[in-house]
């Protein structure tokens, strides 16, 4: 067993990640990792190796006297719930509207109230060159940087910054700082403006006052209020680098970063190497993970080191204190407290590296991008002890103002990373046109500074503010305006009997609506039934979705939909809606099939998306590796069965009720994508039933893997085959807290179904942000 898998058993207990310095923030780290480890569905997959508990008390610190030990201590290997439960009473507002909220803020206001605190320094951590505009730029980054692609996690939205473990991060040192100064603004407008939306305002606010002119800022990231549960990595330390494999360095998924602890990677180069064109492999992993281009990564960079300057005056070991999670009571949730002369201003000490990139650091100028093809570069070790570059042969010696002291004068600085821009040949092309395009330059990092800090916030119609602008981008998953009334419930009636006169099976219609609602992501609101993408490429195509099926079945509705909306009145059915209420008639079928009646509630208005307004490159990372609610599993999911079904019902927004509900219902009803029949505990499938809970838990079925398919069997007293099942049909009864929801929808058969129905209901409408209150999480 690697350690990989060992580490990846503890998912959900491990807090970190990764990212390229921006803004001098980064300390320096850097190794190399194992592959992302095939695990088989197998009875032994469901477990990989953990720590022990005898392993796990020799470490002294991790439990201080008399303080209760977590149940995963003693069983390390069990699936873990708690994603599932994010928030359920930590919201101290309950049913507040925080959309109403902000629209009524007076917004040029707050702008004006954060300008303020730019240029107001404290004696208590004075602003470098009088301006905290760069710090704020880099909260803004370090809140949103985080987002990466592949599962959607991370970014600003939540307000995640001021939990642990990223207010701890090692690269986000002294951002603790920032936070405090924009206090006094919270505390103003206090539920009116999140947390979320003031760290990104205050750095959209910071460039505009600086000279840059950003394309607007849109509000509606509703806070947080305790810490999410997210997979930062394999390590079990800050700053480590297991996450590597192969000489090639391919990066585990689900990860962006390079590092436990950073936001993109060691600006030091690989393993602190210093080669600038290594560190270009790393950026170029990093950057497209979190969903940017090469473009996009050269402005980005070239852009946010136009302003302010990293920090080491002192060796860190020598002068800086915990992180604000290790520090006393006493610090009041302060960190990185450092010792050392006065500990501010000149002695700070943040990501180790030390200086500015330009000669106007809080000035919007071209000078980044001049100073980097300017001068040769040479290498030199910060006061702190970091590699760094400097020009040549003394180049450059008065260019760059003290941030504190107006006598003094240095040298522009740039670091491994900054040279990746003028080494790695494709970087270079950019960053040399940039140089001699200023106009290119800022129009592509106003771009690509409003999609990372506005890439997790969802679609447009999620953006609020009179500051939206206008322009649409691909990334947005944009959809059309709906032109047309919504069908009425005359109009619905109608087309329920189309559909049932299509002669489509139940369960059919079942798993089309699923294929097409599953791929929502609460994470950052992308995927979802509205725009009907299931037709689309790259969906259509998606083995999951049982291709050929799903082609039959949306002809069929094609044809339904051609037929109402050629009748000559106004009111139109489009594929999205049509996909969801054929999946409803087919659960109302599938329950009459069961001996009773039950309505599925359907609530129209969503519109169809063409081709070209879906990128079939940016929808790839919304294919499943795995779905438990389809008992899909491939040799590409890193997480065991039941783990990686816990990873989708969290994405999907459920509760521990409403993920067990959605597995017994959907298995019955025949939503296995393989067509096989494991989960499938009835002799009447097809029919909306509980006997899914009423024959996992009957006590004289007997159950044991077949082989190492991943595969079980369960026998009754005679040795007679009666069931087959996965890990994550199984879990449900071996699980204590799983086992304790069964056993009320196996004796509750009302219940199951009200609840099925409203847990169906929930992800059919995750993504119908038109009927949605904004409301504080």
């Amino acid at each position: 067993m690697t350690r990989i898998q060992r580490n990846l058993a503890r998912t959900h207990s491990l807090a970190c990640l990764t990212g390229v310095l921006s803004l001098g923030l980064l300390a320096s780290c850097e190794k190399s990792q194992a592959a992302p480890t095939e695990i088989p569905v197998s009875a032994s997959s469901s477990a990989p190796e953990s720590s022990t508990p005898a392993e796990l008390a020799a470490e002294p610190s991790r439990f201080a006297a008399g303080e209760a030990k977590p149940n995963d201590y003693w069983w390390p290997n069990q699936v873990d719930l708690r994603a599932l439960r994010h928030n359920e009473a930590a919201n101290p507002y309950g049913d507040f509207d925080y959309a109403e909220a902000f629209e009524a803020l007076d917004l040029d206001a707050v702008r004006k109230d954060i300008e303020f605190v730019l240029t107001d320094s404290k004696d208590w951590w004075p602003a470098d060159y009088g301006n905290y505009g760069p710090l704020m730029v880099r909260l803004s980054w370090h809140a949103a940087g985080t987002y990466r692609v592949s599962d959607g996690r991370g970014g600003a939205d939540g307000g995640q910054m001021r939990f642990e473990p990223l207010n701890s991060w090692p690269d986000n040192g002294n951002l603790d700082k920032a936070r405090r100064l924009l206090w006094p603004v919270k505390q103003k407008y206090g539920r009116a403006l999140s947390w979320a939306d003031l760290m990104v305002l205050a750095g959209t606010v910071a460039m505009d006052s600086m000279g840059f002119e950003t394309l607007g800022f849109a509000g509606g990231r509703v806070d947080d209020w305790e810490a999410d549960l997210v997979y930062w990595g394999p390590e079990a330390e800050m700053l480590g680098s297991d996450r590597f494999h192969g000489d090639d360095r391919v990066l585990e998924e689900p990860l962006a970063a390079a590092h436990m602890g950073l936001i993109y990677v060691n600006p030091e180069g690989p393993d602190g190497n210093g080669d600038p064109v290594s560190a270009a492999h790393d950026i170029r992993t990093t950057f497209a993970n979190m969903a940017m281009n090469d473009e996009e990564t050269v402005a980005l960079i070239a852009g946010g080191h136009t302003f302010g300057k990293s920090h080491g005056a002192h060796p860190a070991a020598d002068c800086v204190g915990p992180e604000p999670a290790g520090a006393d009571v006493a610090a009041q949730g302060f960190g990185w407290i450092n010792r050392c002369n006065t500990g501010v201003g000149a002695d700070t000490v943040t990501s180790g590296l030390e200086g500015a990139w330009t000669s106007a650091p809080v000035r919007w100028t071209n000078q980044y991008l001049s100073f980097l093809y300017r001068f040769e570069w040479e290498q030199h070790r910060s006061p702190a002890g970091a590699l760094q570059w400097r020009p040549a042969n003394g180049e450059g010696a008065t260019l760059v103002p003290d941030a504190h002291d107006a006598s003094k004068r240095h040298a522009p600085m740039m670091l491994t990373t900054d040279l990746s821009l003028r080494e790695d040949p494709a970087y270079a092309a950019i960053s040399k046109r940039f140089k001699e395009d200023p106009e290119a330059f800022e129009d592509a990092f106003a771009k690509a500074w409003f999609k990372l800090t506005h890439r997790d916030l969802g679609p447009r119609s999620r953006y609020l503010g009179k500051d939206v602008p206008k322009e649409v981008f691909s990334w947005q998953d944009p959809l059309p305006e709906r032109d047309h009334p919504v069908v009425s419930a005359k109009d619905i009636e109608g087309l329920s009997q189309s559909i049932r006169d299509a002669n489509l099976s139940p369960a059919a219609l079942v798993r089309t609506a699923w294929s097409s609602a599953s791929t929502y992501r609460d994470s950052d609101r992308r995927g979802g039934a509205n725009g009907a993408r299931i037709r689309l490429a790259p969906q259509k195509d998606w083995a999951v979705n049982r291709p050929e099926e799903l082609q039959q079945v949306l002809g069929a509705l094609s044809s339904i939909q051609t037929a109402f909306n050629e009748r000559g009145a106004k009111t139109r059915i489009s594929m999205a809606d049509l996909i969801v209420l054929a999946g409803g008639i087919g659960l109302e079928d599938a329950a009459r099939q069961a001996g009773v009646k039950i309505s599925v509630p359907f609530v129209p208005g969503r519109v169809d998306a063409s081709q070209a307004q879906t990128d079939v490159a940016s929808f790839a990372p919304l294919e499943p590796r795995s779905d438990g609610f389809r008992n899909y599993y491939t040799q590409d999911e890193f997480r065991s069965p039941a783990n990686a079904l816990v990873d989708k019902a969290d994405l999907l927004g459920l509760d521990v009720p409403e993920m067990t509900v959605l597995v017994g219902g959907l298995r019955v009803l025949g939503n296995n994508a393989d067509g096989e029949n494991h989960g499938v505990f009835t002799e009447n499938p097809g029919a909306l039933s509980n006997d899914f809970f009423v024959n996992l838990l009957d006590l004289s079925t007997s159950w044991s893997p077949m082989g190492k398919s991943g595969v079980f069997e369960g026998r009754d007293a005679d040795g007679a085959l009666r069931w087959t099942a996965t890990e994550a049909d199984l879990v449900f009864g071996s699980n204590a807290e799983l086992r304790a929801v069964a056993e009320v929808y196996a004796y509750d058969e009302a219940k199951f179904r009200k609840d099925f129905v409203a847990a169906w209901v929930k992800v059919m409408q995750a993504d119908r942000f038109d009927l949605e209150r904004r409301v504080a999480r």
